[in-house]
């Protein structure tokens, strides 16, 4: 055989590509893999029990983008984030229903995505530093700070704490809240992904490699389980006796509209039901009785709610619609009535819900929502409070509210020994959204050292315990009452005494890896052609020479 010699100056002949199935398979296998990491990140959340899915979720994602530059990574974030929303808030499509069709449910899980897409992005920049997982951890983070604040006020639903309400990690909300539970879990999901990623290239003998990645797993879970005795449960001012009423309402999402008599009506039917088991024993008398969010319209003199105040003997804190005297705005509000005195005081939802209690942009939002030409804007809380009940500090945090750190801790601050969440879940149907929001619930309680009454109009009502645990609860649209004591509770956690601080930290550092990562990105290496070399031979060739 005789060997062909290319001419002199030449260029070599290029390199052969790959055939296009060769290509593929890699792309689609990391698509895939996105794709079932982020479902896998769903399943890890109420009323499914199974924290634990949530590291490997991401640690899932932490493989798909290894190795991956920015705009690829950017795409597979898009895909984990698509799958992920499109199951988790599936429910805004059974409240709209036919009527509206699924535009606004893909819409809004499209624009979700984005977020995720641009924080895997970014994750592409600090994957290069040491200590990839915890960088990686923070930017994440960093977008959910950014999307539960715009456009707004955002929508912080499907944030990584709240797949957190029980396991290792929950205690870690009575240091952090929120945001150092998802930051723990975040960061041994991306450990555990560099992890199997060093033992592939250095096989599992190699201590030294695996180690940082293993230290990422192992000590988030280890600071949780370490925190779990610090958490108190026990009374510290006494207890209250509780009773929440659950009237339940019609299962027909936004005709619900149509239906505020009926849902006023059936909480009258349960509270007179109520009313009679304590008269004949069947529960104990409760120092305070709870409805649930705008369970009653109240724009002025009620002779029926004042009637049932006086008939129970005990103050009512009433979830109502409620139109002051002089105002031609309504609120969102609890009222407290109490016994021949009537209203004595309110808290107003501080947190309202874009497009429906208030609509931005109506001229575009009366392409997705009903509310726009039904409504108009609700009036705004402009503070946290403790409202005096029985006795008792009571700080209410009205449906959505509990999405957001600041509402709860607030009240806290303000001297709120019990947190009473009333809702009105009754739009979203059976599906797993009331779960979903009992799930945040249980994580206020931690974080705040409280325990958390949950009325809802249809379900579910629950007593939660300072720990998180769900001591009762009621099934979804059923008409019922409950009685519990619950304890009330003073101290202050690590948590509200940092308040906003910590996530502050944690996106702060996270700009700052970003930054870091841009600045110390490799830098291309330029290839020379044969006109670069004629030029440097006639502009530096005595440079050349010379070194």
């Amino acid at each position: 055989m005789t060997a062909t010699a290319s001419p002199p100056g030449a260029d070599p002949a290029p390199a052969r590509r790959p055939t296009r199935p060769r290509r593929f398979l890699p792309v689609a296998v990391r698509v895939v893999l996105a794709a079932g990491s982020g479902l896998l990140f769903c399943a890890g959340f109420a009323p499914r029990p199974l924290w634990w899915v949530v590291p490997p979720a991401f640690a899932g994602l932490g493989l798909v983008l290894h190795g991956r530059r920015v705009w690829a990574s950017a795409g597979y974030g898009l895909v984990f984030g698509l799958a992920f929303y499109l199951a988790h808030i599936v429910w805004i499509q059974d409240f709209l229903g036919e009527e509206f069709g699924p535009a606004p449910w893909l819409a809004l899980s499209g624009v979700l995505a984005v977020y995720v897409a641009v924080a895997c992005a970014l994750m592409s920049v600090v994957s290069r530093l040491p200590g990839a997982p915890v960088w990686q951890a923070l930017v994440f983070l960093a977008q959910e700070s950014a999307r539960m604040r715009w456009p707004f006020n955002g929508f912080p639903w499907g944030r990584v704490g709240f797949s957190q309400p029980e396991g290792a990690y929950l205690s870690l909300a009575s240091l952090g809240g929120a945001p150092l539970v998802g930051f723990a879990v975040l960061v041994t999901g991306f450990g555990l992904a560099q992890l199997l990623v060093r033992v592939r290239t250095h096989g599992p003998r190699s201590g030294r490699a695996l180690l940082a990645p293993a230290l990422a797993v192992v000590l988030p879970l280890a600071a949780g389980l370490l925190t779990w005795p610090t958490i108190g449960t026990d009374p510290e001012t006494g207890t209250r006796t509780v009773a929440v009423v659950q009237g339940n309402a019609p299962d027909v999402g936004i005709g619900l509209l149509d239906e505020r008599e009926t849902i006023r009506a059936n909480h009258f039917a349960q509270s007179e039901a109520l009313l009679a088991d304590i008269r004949s024993g069947a529960v104990p008398r409760p120092d305070f009785v709870v409805w649930p969010e705008t369970a009653a319209d109240v724009r002025g003199p009620d002779p029926q709610l004042h009637a049932l105040v006086e008939e129970l003997d005990v103050p009512m804190l009433v979830g109502a619609l409620y139109r002051p005297p002089g105002s031609e705005l309504t609120e969102n509000a609890v009222l407290v009535w109490e016994p021949g005195a009537g209203i004595t005081d309110r808290y107003v939802k501080r947190e309202l819900v874009p497009f429906a209690e208030y609509v931005p942009w109506r001229g575009i939002a009366r392409w997705f929502t009903p509310f726009v030409d039904d409504t108009r804007d609700m009036r705004w809380g402009d503070r946290g409070a403790a409202l005096d009940v029985a006795g008792a500090r009571v700080g209410t945090v009205i449906c959505y509210e509990a999405a957001y750190d600041y509402v709860a801790r607030d009240n806290v601050r303000a001297g709120a020994e019990l947190l009473v969440t009333p809702t009105n879940n009754a739009w979203f149907g059976p599906g797993e959204m009331s779960h979903q929001h009992l799930a945040m619930s249980r994580l206020r309680a931690v974080e705040h050292g409280r325990a958390v009454v949950v009325a809802a109009t249809s379900g579910i009502s629950a007593i939660v315990a300072p720990d998180g645990s769900v001591t009762r609860s009621t099934s979804l649209y059923s008409a019922t009452s409950m009685v519990a004591d619950v304890p009330l509770r003073q101290q202050t956690t690590l948590s509200d005494r940092l308040g906003a601080w910590t996530e502050y930290v944690l996106v702060g550092a996270a700009f700052v890896a970003v930054v870091a990562g841009f600045a110390l990105r490799p830098r291309p290496k330029r290839t020379v052609t044969r006109a670069d070399a004629t030029e440097g031979e006639q502009h530096g060739g005595g440079d050349t020479a010379q070194g």
